[in-house]
Parts: structure tokens; sequence; C-alpha cells
């Protein structure tokens, strides 16, 4: 018992319990259904007669009424329940949130650590996390599979296999190689000093966000959320062979009473046939919810329970744990434990290793440690350590902490802080009134070694500190000291009102992803024309102070090489431009009946009184990266432009801009075009101009 006074949340579960409905209980008490549904929700609490006889009719002691005693619910007592098929026959072969990003164990050690930094709790102290991959094998396998009742779901993952759908191929796989070896692997994600799955089963709140609902984005840390669309938690989901993860939450924050061990489970399978009868695909492992048609609710488990399903928590400490059941990397970079393990280390290094920073007398905001283990053996612990795993980058962030920056750089470890200004546009909503028009970001710039693999490297973070930009700098090399520099954005340079406003521009920025910072759907809607190109802006100036500081001066004193003076080059705020290179302006499309895609582009190009010559490249775009190559079928000239006979454009001298369209060759497809998003950009033409 956690919250004696909870009478209402108390009754509720007692009656979910025995099948009881509130309409029973008020017959066989003789009042009203009113009058049961007042005691449930709260709004009243009934006399100590009426209490007596609750006791009576739920079969306990008055003791136990009085005191709300609790007893946990037990296994036999949760079961599976699976989504009925649309009644409309409509099928969904795959929760489409999934596709949305690679089943790759970089991608979830991102998202799922991004997603437990939102919800920090106390922030005096870092959210601390905890990888572990566990091996099953034999006994400890078949235990596993009785806890989940493996039997009673079985015949759905079986339904699901189908050779002829990537979820269905991943399913059949995964059956396969737990069928074939015994074995199976266990993939927990742990996090402590975090909010919990708080909220009701079925209302807003971080429960039915995460188990429930698909693109629900329900953070407390609003505007400085690392996560924004909603999609990351389906990469839990898609790191499973078989689609299952199961949960145990301790809360920060009462419901129904209690904080520990609410547990709940979620399969997330396609569209399916078992036993001539149609499921749309998922199902939950809970306690049946008579008021719901028998839907699956979380339910408080007991802490055998809770063990025999491998996930028991250290009691009080708030957070949630995901249990990744069939866990694998679909890259096939990591087939076995060791290298799922070197994995996971390195990928959270490379993505948080300035959250795991601690400097000034503060704390870090992320602490993570990476554990293996097979059966009963006693697991092998590793410590992220980011003066390990990315030392320079570390130092650089350290000092700033610390105040030990300097204005120039005199020394191989010193630390330059410089100032780079972001021009913030305004809102679309509502008058701009005196809301800050300027951000300053911190930019640290340090020397580093000539083959360091992040030589010459830019890194961009905002308030989560979590990376979100990291590129080489091109050119940089020319007459420079190699280094790495380190850009500071929105909170994470400071918490007045224009790094606010800084944070919530550059969170609008970015793709689901979370690895750019560029025209987005949702910049396009908050914020006047003219954002994106602030954003690239702020980007090129700092690009431009980084190499700037660690600039070597030219023996004798002389002006700057012409090399280094083009790579510096920067427009000027209210200056004429300077030539740069054509761009896509602007995309329009759609798709056609035969499968193609017929695509509008508008180019953007620098004003000069030469013809410029280049091939408009087509390709498919997949999330994590990169793009998939595809044929143009036809190119069509439209203004200030020619098709040339191998494809190529030429561009007419002094234009400003200029349009084609083209249509995609169905035959050269990777993908449907239907589940593609198409790209297109502008390359050299072989012996044509720049």
């Amino acid at each position: 018992m956690e919250e004696a006074d909870d009478f209402g949340p108390w009754l509720g579960r007692q009656l979910r319990r025995r099948s009881m409905s509130q309409n029973e209980l008020a017959l066989t008490l003789d009042v009203t259904r009113a009058a049961v549904s007042a005691w449930v929700t709260g709004r009243a609490e009934p006399r100590p007669d009426k209490k007596r006889a609750i006791a009576a009719a739920l079969g306990l002691d008055e003791v136990a009424v009085t005191v709300r005693e609790e007893t946990p619910t037990q296994a036999a007592s949760v079961t599976w329940y699976h989504r009925p098929a649309h009644v409309d026959g409509g099928r969904e072969f795959g929760n489409p949130a999934a596709f949305a990003f690679d089943a790759d164990l970089s991608v979830l050690a991102r998202e799922a650590t991004q997603n437990s930094l939102d919800e920090r709790l106390d922030n005096s102290r870092p959210v601390r996390m905890r990888y572990t991959l566990h091996q099953i094998t034999g006994k400890h396998l078949f235990r596993f599979l009785d806890a989940i009742q493996w039997s009673e779901i079985e015949p759905h993952v079986q339904a699901a296999e189908d050779p002829k759908r990537k979820t269905g191929r991943v399913i059949a796989d995964g059956l396969r190689e737990m069928r074939e070896n015994s074995s199976l692997i266990l993939l927990r994600i742990d996090d402590f000093n975090a909010n919990g799955l708080t909220g009701s089963d079925y209302d807003d709140g971080r429960f039915a966000a995460v188990v429930r609902r698909q693109l629900d984005s329900s953070k407390s840390s609003g505007d400085t959320a690392g996560g924004s669309y909603g999609l990351g938690k389906a990469t839990l989901w898609a790191t499973s062979r078989l689609g299952l993860v199961l949960i145990n939450s301790t809360l920060s924050e009462t419901h129904e009473g209690r904080r520990e061990r609410r547990m709940i489970g979620r399969l997330d399978l396609p569209w399916h046939v078992v036993d001539g009868r149609e499921w749309a695909g998922p199902g939950w492992f809970g306690e049946p919810d008579r008021t719901r048609g028998d839907a699956a609710r979380s339910w408080w488990a007991d802490t055998e329970t809770a063990a025999s399903l491998h996930l028991d928590r250290p009691e009080g400490e708030p957070g949630t744990s995901f249990l990744i059941v069939g866990a694998h990397d679909a890259s096939g970079d990591a087939q076995d434990l060791p290298a799922m393990r070197d994995k996971l280390v390195r990928s959270l290094a490379d993505d948080f290793w300035a959250a795991m920073t601690t400097g000034g007398g503060r704390p870090p905001l992320l602490e993570v440690t990476v554990v293996t283990r097979r059966d009963d053996e006693e697991g092998v612990e590793e410590r992220v350590d980011p003066h390990v795993h990315a030392p320079v980058r570390a130092r650089a962030l350290r000092a700033f902490l610390n105040g030990e920056t300097v204005d120039a750089i005199t020394g191989p470890t010193d630390v330059a802080r410089l100032s780079v200004s972001l021009v913030l546009p305004a809102r679309k909503a509502g008058a701009r009134g005196d809301a800050p028009t300027r951000h300053d970001a911190v930019l640290l710039v340090t020397p580093c070694a000539d083959d360091d693999r992040h030589a010459n490297h830019i890194t961009a973070m905002r308030g989560n500190r979590m990376t979100v930009v990291d590129r080489r700098i091109g050119g940089a090399g020319v007459n420079t000291v190699a280094f790495q520099a380190v850009l500071l954005a929105g909170v994470a340079a400071g918490d007045a009102s224009a790094d606010l406003a800084a944070e919530r521009l550059l969170r609008t920025s970015e793709p689901p992803e979370h690895n750019a910072w560029r025209r987005t759907d949702d910049l396009t809607a908050s914020y006047v024309r003219g954002a994106a190109t602030r954003i690239a802006e702020f980007l090129k100036a700092a690009d431009v102070a980084a190499v700037t500081a660690v600039a070597r001066p030219e023996p004798g004193g002389g002006d700057m090489p012409a090399p280094l003076r083009d790579i510096l080059r920067l427009d000027a705020a209210g200056a004429g431009r300077t030539t740069g290179y054509p761009t896509v302006k602007d995309l329009d499309g759609h798709l056609q009946e035969d499968g193609a895609w017929r695509i509008r582009v508008e180019v953007r190009l620098p004003e000069r009184p030469d013809a410029w010559h280049l091939v408009p490249k087509l390709r498919f775009a997949v999330r994590g990266g990169g793009g998939l190559p595809v044929e143009w079928a036809t190119l069509v000239a439209r203004s200030n432009c020619t098709v040339e006979g191998d494809g190529s454009l030429t561009f007419t001298p002094l234009s400003r801009s200029a349009v084609f369209e083209g249509v995609s060759d169905p035959t050269s497809h990777p993908i449907e075009a239907a589940l593609s998003v198409a790209q297109v950009d502008l390359a050299r033409a072989v012996g044509g101009a720049r």
C-alpha cells in the first residue's frame, strides 16, 4: 500500500480483478449506479457501513477495505489481448512508424537515450541508463517463454511470417534462429531518475503515448526536448525480431495509488489470420479490462513476476525498463553479443559524449553503462566514458564548463571560445513584439592530431547535448592546424530568452532522425520565410569562425593565401552575394497511376555570365542517411534551361532561377514509389562548368 487515502482507484482495481461492473456492485449494495461511480472516481467516499458491505461483496476482510490492503496482480491473472481486424477490411502490414528508422542498434541507442534524457526528473542529478545484452539458452529460455505465455502468442507470431514482406521475413528469421539454437537475445534498457510511464492507460499521458499510440510525443521538457515526432519509441519494437517488448515502470507520481512495478507488454505484428479469424496485428500483455471488451491494461506486478520476466528494478528508483525480446542489429554489422556490445558503446559515445561530460562542479546530464551476460553468468559491465571515446571534444567542453577557455589558441591543449550569431526569424503565430532577434551560440575550438578520425570536424548540439550535426569542414586543412570544434546552441549555450528562442527554432528544424538543422515542414509552418536561410548562414559562420581560429599565419606576415581566403569568404549582412552554387529551391511532385514520381524542380541560380551545366540526380531517401539512386524516364525543361542528349541540364547565363520537370523510371525503383521520399540533387556535369 502506497497511498491509503486513494479509495476510488483501489475500489476500481478490485472490481476489475473480479470482473465485476459498477452496476453489479450497485445492485448488490442496493445503491444507485451513480453512487458507485462517485466512489470509483473519488468524488465521494462510502460510509463505514457501506464499506463493510463492499468488503462482503468483494469477498474481503473488513480491515482490507479500511486500510486499502493491496495484493499485487498474480501472473495467472494476466493474459494476452489481440486487437481484432478492422471491420472495414483495412490492413496494416507493419507499424509505419517503425519504417521511419532502420532497425539498427545505433539508431535504437540514440532514440532511447534521447527519450530518457527528455524525461529527466531531478535536474541536480544525471539520468542513469543501463543497456543489458542478455543471451538466454536452454532451460533459461524455456522458463522465460513460459513467463510470457509464449504458447498463447506463438500462433500469432507464426501467422505473421510472410516471405513477401519485410516484417514477415524478419519474424521468420527470428523464429528460425530461436528454434534452431534454443537461444534468444534480450536487450534491456533501464533508466533511473526519470519520470516513468505516468498517466492513464488510455487517456493523455506518458503511458498511453508510449504503449498505445503512434506519433504522440508526450514530453515534459516541452520546447527543449530532444524528441518531437513521437517516432523514436518505434525503434524499440523494430529492434525485436519478434516485435515484442515488455515494460516495467516505477512512477514519479502515483497512479491508482501506486508507483512500483507498473507492467505491460506489447506485441507489434502485421495483419494476420489465426484459426480463420483476422487480427489487426498489435497485442498487449496485461490485466483484462472488462469495461473495454477485455482489452489488456497495465498491472501492478509482484517481485517474483517481475523477476521471471527479467524486469526486476531497484525499489523506489523512478524510471522505466524496456525488455526487447529477440533483439538484433538489422544492418548486419553486429551478429553476436560482443559485436552488439561494441556497437552500442560506440554509438552511445558518438551521440552522447557531451551529455556525459561534467565540469564546473555540476554533474553530467547522463551516465551510461553497457552490460553483457549469458544465462546465470555474472554480467560484464562497461561504463561509457566520454574522455576515452571522445577525448578532444570532451576536453573542449569541460574547459567551457570549468571556465578555462582562452581567446586565442597558443598551445596544443588550449580551447578557444568564440561567439557565433544566429539571427532569429519571427514566428508566424502573432506579432514579433519585443521577442529576441539574435542568439549568440558558443563555439569551442581546440587542436587535435592530424590522424584523429574527427579532425577538422564540427559537432553541434542544443540543450540536451545530444550530437545533432557532426561533419567535416570542407577544405579546412589548407594552412590550418588540425582541430575539432563544438558548437553549443540554444539552451546548451545559456538560459536567456534568446537561448530559449533559438532552442525552439532549432528543434523545429530537425528531421525525425534529429541529425541536421535544415528546412522541415514544422520550420516552414512555424516561422516566416527565410528561417532555413538564417540557419544555413549560422552554420556557415560557425565553419568560418572555427577555421579562422586555427589558421596558421603566413611566413613573413603576408596576406592570407587565396585558397584559405576562399574557404573563409562569408556574405556580410546586407552585402551582395558572392558566386555560390546552384541549389534546389523548391520540389513538388505526385505519384502517377503507373507508380512513377512526376516531380517539378525549381532551381536557385547564382547570377553569372557563363552557363551552368549540371546533372539532376534522383534518389529515394531513406531514414538514417543516404539515398537509393533512381533513373529518370523523361526530363523536360520549363524555363531558363535546356535538356541535353546525355540527360544533363544547361542553364541560361545570367538567370537567377530555372524550372524543369522529370518523371522517374518505375523499372529502376529500388522500393515502391508510394513508400519513398523523392530527393533531387544537382551534380557537376563531367566536363561542364563548375
